[in-house]
């Protein structure tokens, strides 16, 4: 009975170096990312023809004096000339009767995307930084970075070759470890290097050799042979060790003093490796994160899962130097239990002895596929991956026998070769093996191994366990951080400071940073309340109206609680009534009747709803719904009412409705005004048009963002959404557009494209062009500037997406006018990141002890060259509240430190959910929201057979992309997604 070993294959970290140049051709090693944190060398992708080279407009330095933060703006011109489409003369009346055509369109058969760009271009490189901003008020702050200091070292890199090829880290760690205890003082001499885990090995000074090939022996125990003493089992590797390079230190210095623009990344890349090499031995390597149960509590999720604490560990190029980001982390785990413990608390089974259904069994299967566990019916130490579950109860499986080429039953051959009676035949075993040969295993007799972290999607509850357990005030957060700081000098200190000549400071970095102030907001002139300026980032809508008020005729509204099946009028009454009172214009008795239905009839009921509604010639312009008790019918109701009936719904959850809270009536009614087309609250220097560089000419807010599937599953595509403001110069009615794309693919590919119609030939499309026909639309006007903020990229791709993307929405303005191009800034808008910044006086603080909302750096922890800042422009609720990071990658507009800062603050008041500012700038915001929504709508489709929850898509395996059913007209009109 035996089992096969090994992990899974590493990746490595890097991407695409910018500098001018020429994509490497495929399969050459790539130029690594200018960005921190070193990883394994990527592998870049082919280049197809030639790149092109953005050239940037001149930095604008920021000005000696603090500017005010809306300065007046040039008057405004009149108002833009319409689109003028290089095949039509007839100018407004042709592009009228293309945007009808275009926003009406069906999809034709056959797409054409544009082909990729190399994964490692060096054709594009992010701007510089324009000056730093001066607006606000100044402060301290302590961000959660360490300086570093480096020692001139003569770094050396060798290439490693582990023969027979070992493709666990765990194992090839341990392989020259013991290559360098063996060898350090007759053949390295007396070096002790610094090993990556794979491929890699550095040095602080030449080895003896320029590449040698070297033989270790590694023991491991073995009780196979039945006795107490255990025997020790010898397998031998031959490692061949090569000069690959020479990463220079001077480079690094030129690069940190900004005398030089390229970042160095191989010199980083060794440096971060040193600082690694220690805890990766001795901690549960996870990503960039190090785990164990030594660094802090480790607490029960449910299920069989639990978490354990630990640190993240990154080194970063900043404008103060080389600095170790060290924040503190939690991952899930599988607890370390016998399988058939785990199947009854990830299922709640507490029966174990009656077979599992065949669904159930998919489950299983799914959530311990390449689970290694220990085999506790052996004599020694054996572990085994999983590779499935049977289709039978193990009380039916057979197999033969080598020796005696008979079949056996399992449950026989345990109690025979073992003295085991299984305790649940009714199970179905564990596989291990391959499908030729597989090996099963009792779930009763085999324990989960400790430290295999739990990649499935946590549920509900179990997000809740760990964001309580999890949960620190900043003042924790700090001091916990600052205690890994020292357990991480101290497993490194030999390694790093008598080798390399590193040394990590204990202290966390002081930063100037200054508070922006919050924007005016403009509500309507009837309320008592005018204009609004919110305090710590929030504010209420006491004495106040919104500055547009929607209008609903028609409505109704259906009640799938089976709790609380009677309160449907009431509760509307209350609602209508709320909204009334804060501008819109409802009416108060519905179009249709209310009625109540059980949760299994939804699709029956919300069709006989759409259908007397159509029928009366009274389509519905809103339906309330209030939701099963159960959960799980959300995505279901959306899908059907945006894509099959062409409905805008707000649905609410029933214990929620019951309790009749004036809080609750209020935050619904906010959500209702801006899906039947209102407005809330705008900014009050949008009206007076004093935004700079935004309300002088006019101007479209993108916001773009990509959701992937779940972890685990390889069977379904990720999605893409757009959003753009579409009431210049208001900026905040953004109209969406979702597209399904390539399985875990970043680059949107569908900002433009070209199809090609039987009729009509070549028509060019995509999400961009959509959108800026669906602006002209609404305001007559073409967009002169564009300002897009993209969510969810990776440093590592930013020259990817720069290089594609403005590539893209080239073509889509040019495909709209000849000549047509208007000035484009680009923003990247990232909010997975680790950095921290921590008040240093506890008197100017907000109420949960965060630094206070507007909160921006610029400084020291930033990129030395590139225009980046950090911005915490929301007010904290529990826990370390987490700046959101915006990163320019291209600006032809002109983008001053402070016009941007200034302006992506003020932004954050405009979301139109709540009477809060938010964390992330609200295009960004809404371009997630609508991407999130977009998943329910192919999330029926997908079936539980269709993932093989390894973590991994097999290389060869190719996923269908399935087109997203089209969302209807009238619902794309208004922000359905929020």
């Amino acid at each position: 009975m035996s089992g096969r070993g090994g992990g899974q294959r590493g990746s490595g970290r890097g991407g695409g170096r910018r500098g001018r140049g020429q994509g490497h051709g495929r399969g050459q090693p790539s130029q690594s990312s200018s960005r921190g944190g070193g990883g394994g060398r990527a592998r870049g992708r082919g280049s197809s023809g030639s790149t092109v080279t953005y050239n940037h407009p001149p930095p604008q330095m920021a000005p000696s004096q603090p500017p005010p933060q809306m300065a007046v703006a040039p008057p405004v011109p009149p108002s833009g000339a319409p689109f003028s489409h290089p095949s039509s003369s007839s100018g407004v009346g042709s592009l009228s009767g293309e945007v009808s055509e275009k926003l009406t369109m069906e999809p034709v058969a056959v797409t054409t995307a544009p082909p990729l760009p190399p994964s490692s271009s060096k054709a594009t490189r992010c701007i510089p930084r324009p000056g730093f901003g001066t607006v606000g008020t100044k402060c301290l702050v302590r961000a959660n970075y360490f300086l570093v200091d480096v020692a001139n070292a003569d770094l050396h890199h060798y290439d490693v070759t582990i023969t027979p090829e070992v493709t666990a880290k765990k194992v090839n760690r341990a392989i020259m470890k013991q290559l360098i205890d063996v060898y350090r003082e007759s053949h390295l001499g007396r070096r002790c290097p610094a090993y990556d885990g794979r491929k890699s090995l550095y040095t602080a000074g030449p080895l003896p050799f320029e590449s040698k090939e070297l033989v270790i022996k590694l023991t491991e125990e073995d009780r196979s042979d039945g006795s107490s003493r255990p025997a020790r089992k010898e397998r031998q590797f031959k490692v061949a060790i090569k000069l690959a390079s020479k990463p220079d230190l001077h480079y690094l210095r030129e690069f940190l003093s900004r005398r030089h623009f390229e970042c160095p990344q191989e010199a980083i890349q060794v440096l971060d490796v040193v600082l690694r090499a220690k805890p990766s031995q001795i901690y549960t390597e996870v990503g960039r994160s190090f785990f164990h149960t030594s660094l802090g509590p480790r607490g029960d999720l449910g299920n069989g899962i639990e978490y354990w604490s630990g640190y993240y560990q990154s080194l970063r190029p900043t404008q103060m130097g080389l600095s170790l980001n060290i924040d503190v982390s939690a991952r899930s785990f599988y607890e370390p239990i016998l399988v058939s413990d785990f199947v009854s608390k990830h299922f709640r089974r507490a029966n174990l002895s009656k077979p599992l259904s065949d669904q159930d069994r998919i489950k299983v299967k799914k959530a311990l596929k390449g689970v290694r566990v220990k085999l506790i019916y052996m004599n020694y130490a054996k572990t085994c991956k999983i590779t499935g579950v049977s289709r039978d109860p193990i009380s039916q499986l057979t197999f033969t026998l080598d020796d005696t080429r008979t079949n056996v039953s399992v449950v026989k051959y345990f109690r025979e070769k073992y003295n085991v009676v299984l305790k649940y035949p009714s199970l179905p075993a564990l596989q291990s093996g391959s499908e030729a040969r597989p090996v099963y295993l009792p779930m009763e007799l085999c324990s989960i191994v400790e430290g295999q972290r739990y990649t499935k999607k946590l549920n509900e509850q179990q997000v809740r366990s760990l964001l309580r357990a999890t949960c620190q005030r900043p003042n924790i957060r700090e001091g916990n951080i600052t205690k890994m700081v020292q357990v991480n000098n101290f497993e490194v200190e030999e390694l790093v400071s008598k080798e390399f000549g590193m040394h990590v400071h204990k202290e966390l970095a002081w930063i100037d940073a200054r508070v922006l102030n919050p924007p005016a907001l403009k509500y309507h002139d009837s309320g008592r309340d005018k204009i609004v300026n919110p305090s710590c980032g929030q504010w209420n809508m006491i004495n106040k109206k919104m500055v547009n008020g929607g209008k609903v005729d028609f409505w109704t509204c259906v009640n799938f609680s089976s709790e609380y099946w009677n309160m449907s009028e009431a509760f509307c009454v209350e609602l209508v009534k709320m909204c009334n009172s804060k501008g819109m214009v409802f009416r108060q008795t519905p179009s249709i009747a209310m009625r109540s239905a059980r949760a299994d009839r939804i699709d029956q009921t919300l069709m006989d709803v759409y259908k007397e509604s159509a029928g009366l010639d009274k389509p519905l312009q809103l339906l309330i719904i209030i939701l099963p008790d159960q959960t799980g019918s959300y995505g279901k109701i959306k899908r059907i009412c945006e894509t099959e009936l062409g409905i805008v719904s707000q649905c609410c959850k029933p214990v929620q409705a019951s309790k009749f809270s004036n809080q609750y009536f209020e935050n619904v009614a906010l959500k209702i005004n801006a899906k039947v087309g209102g407005r809330n609250t705008v900014l009050n220097d949008a009206i007076l048009r004093r935004i700079p560089l935004v309300t002088d000419v006019p101007t479209i807010i993108f916001g773009a963002d990509v959701t992937h599937p779940p972890p685990g599953e390889d069977s379904s595509s990720s999605i893409a959404a757009v959003v753009a403001s579409m009431d210049w110069p208001e900026v905040t009615k953004y109209r969406g557009i979702v597209s399904a794309q390539t399985h875990r693919m970043e680059i949107i590919q569908d900002l433009y494209k070209q199809t090609k119609d039987p009729q009509k030939g070549l028509v060019e499309g995509g999400m961009v062009r959509e959108l800026l026909l669906a602006f002209f639309k609404s305001t007559r006007q073409k967009p002169s500037r564009i300002i897009f903020y993209r969510d969810g990229v990776s440093e590592g791709q930013f020259s990817q997406v720069l290089l594609y993307e403005m590539d893209a929405i080239r073509k889509a303005c040019s495909s709209l006018e000849e000549g047509y191009m208007p000035r484009v800034t680009f923003v990247v808008v990232q909010k997975r990141h680790h950095t921290r910044l921590f008040p240093t006086d506890r008197n100017k603080t907000d109420r949960s002890g965060n630094i206070l909302p507007g909160t921006v750096v610029d400084t020291s922890i930033c990129h030395p060259t590139e225009f980046d800042f950090y911005l915490n422009s929301h007010a904290g609720i529990q826990g370390t509240s987490k700046p959101t990071h915006y990163h320019v990658l291209f600006d032809e507009n002109g983008f001053t430190a402070d016009i941007l800062q200034v302006l992506t603050n003020s932004l954050c008041y405009t979301y139109a959910r709540c009477t809060k500012s938010v964390s992330i700038v609200p295009p960004a915001y809404y371009a997630h929201l609508a991407a999130f929504r977009a998943r329910y709508y192919i999330e029926d489709e997908m079936s539980d057979s269709g993932s093989t929850g390894g973590g991994r898509k097999p290389k060869d395996k190719v996923v269908e992309v399935r087109p997203l059913p089209s969302i209807k007209d009238n619902v794309k009109e208004v922000m359905f997604y929020i």
